[in-house]
C-alpha cells in the first residue's frame, strides 16, 4: 500500500516525502527497514525514530524541529493510534482459503463469500457465517449460531447455540461464548441444588475482541450483551444476564457476576471482582484487585474525571491511601499493655 493511500484512509498530513512510497508493514524503530512504518509519541522517542532506518515515521507536528532528508514524515495528533490503524490495513492476509477437507460443515450451514474454515473446525446445523470471516482449526460453532462479516474465530474457541456475533469480532483461542450461567436453586429441605433454566442468548456487537480462555455466559431467561468496541483480555469471566457497555476495557482475571452492568467507557483493571446485580457507571476506572459488593452501584458522581477507584469496597485511591497511612501511624503508636499480657508475650505464649 502506498503512503498516500494510507493517509487517504487514516487522515494526517504528509509533512515530507513521496506519497507514492510503498509501505510494507509496521515495525519498532530498531527493527524497521526503509519500507516500514514506525511512530513516536514523545519528543524523546522522535529523536530515536528519526535516526532509525524506518522509511516512514508518524509523529506529532511539534515533536521535532528538523526532519532528516530522505524520510517520509506523517504528522498526526495521535501518532500511536494512526500507527495501530495502519498496522491493521497493512496486515498480510493468509494465503490459505476455503473450507479445509478435515472441517465439518453441514449442508444447511450458510457460509458467506470468502469464508475460511480450518482443519478440524466444526460448524453446526443452520449456522450462518458472514463474508470474509475466518474460523480457525478446532473451533466449534454451535447450531443456529450467527457470526457476522470479517470476524476471526481463533483455534479451539467454542460458540454455544444461542450466540450471535456481529461484524469484525475477534475471539481468541480457547474462549467459550454462550455456556450456561452459574445459576442454581437450593432445596431448603435436602440441600440439593437444581439448575435454574439457562436458555437465554448472548449477543456480541461489532468490533469486540475477546481474549484467550475468557468466558461469557448466555442469559438465563434473557440476554447477555457485550456492546460495540469492548475489549476483553485473557482469562476474564462475564456471568449470565450481564450488559457490558460500549468501549469498555476488561483486564485479565476480572470476574463479573450475573445480572451486572458496566457503563460505556469504563476500565476494569486486572483481578477485579464484581458481585451480582452491580452497576458500574460510565467512565468508571476500577484499579487492580478492586472489589464491588453485590447489589452496589459505583459511579463517578462528585469525582474528577479519571479518578481511580481501588480496594474493597471500591473507593477513590487517594482516600484508600489516606486510610492506610492513618492505620500505619496508629500501629506505630506505643500502647499500654496489661502486665499479665506482657509476661505472656515475653514467654512466647
Amino acid at each position: 500500500m502506498t503512503l498516500g493511500e494510507l493517509i487517504e484512509k487514516l487522515g494526517g498530513k504528509l509533512a515530507q516525502g513521496d506519497p507514492e512510497w510503498v509501505v510494507d508493514g509496521v515495525k519498532s524503530c530498531d527493527k524497521a527497514s526503509p519500507f516500514d512504518l514506525a511512530f513516536a509519541d514523545t519528543a524523546g522517542a522522535a529523536l530515536a525514530v528519526l535516526a532509525s532506518n524506518a522509511g516512514v515515521v508518524v509523529l506529532q507536528a511539534d515533536a521535532a524541529n528538523v526532519y532528516p532528508q530522505g524520510k517520509c514524515i506523517v504528522e498526526h495528533e495521535q501518532p500511536r493510534l494512526w500507527f495501530a490503524r495502519a498496522a491493521k490495513l497493512l496486515a498480510k492476509e493468509s494465503l490459505t482459503g476455503g473450507v479445509h477437507h478435515a472441517a465439518v460443515v453441514p449442508n444447511d450451514a450458510i457460509l458467506g463469500l470468502g469464508v475460511v474454515v480450518g482443519a478440524g473446525a466444526v460448524i453446526g446445523s443452520h449456522a450462518r457465517i458472514g463474508a470474509g470471516t475466518r474460523i480457525d482449526a478446532g473451533a466449534v460453532i454451535g447450531e443456529d449460531v450467527q457470526v457476522g462479516a470479517d470476524c476471526h474465530i481463533h483455534p479451539r474457541a467454542v460458540l454455544y447455540p444461542g450466540t450471535t456475533l456481529r461484524d469484525r469480532v475477534v475471539v481468541h483461542a480457547g474462549a467459550v461464548l454462550g455456556a450456561d450461567g452459574f445459576g442454581y436453586v437450593r432445596d431448603n429441605k435436602t440441600g440439593a441444588y437444581t439448575q435454574f433454566p439457562q436458555q437465554g442468548t448472548l449477543l456480541i456487537e461489532d468490533d469486540v475482541e475477546i481474549g484467550a480462555n475468557s468466558t461469557v455466559d448466555r442469559g438465563a431467561l434473557k440476554e447477555t450483551r457485550i456492546r460495540r468496541g469492548t475489549k476483553i483480555d485473557n482469562l476474564v469471566h462475564v456471568g449470565h444476564n450481564c450488559d457490558i457497555g460500549e468501549d469498555v476495557i476488561l483486564v485479565a482475571l476480572t470476574g463479573i457476576s450475573g445480572s451486572s452492568s458496566v457503563g460505556k467507557g469504563a476500565v476494569i483493571a486486572g483481578q477485579v471482582g464484581i458481585g451480582d446485580h452491580v452497576h458500574i457507571g460510565p467512565g468508571v476506572i476500577l484499579g487492580g484487585q478492586a472489589g464491588v459488593l453485590s447489589g452496589k452501584t459505583v459511579t463517578n458522581e462528585g469525582l474528577k474525571p479519571g479518578t481511580v477507584l481501588w480496594g474493597t469496597p471500591a473507593r477513590p485511591l487517594k482516600q484508600v491511601l489516606r486510610e492506610q497511612a492513618t492505620l500505619a501511624r496508629l500501629a506505630r503508636r506505643p500502647g499500654k499493655t496489661h502486665p499479665e499480657t506482657q509476661d505472656k508475650v515475653q514467654d512466647g505464649e
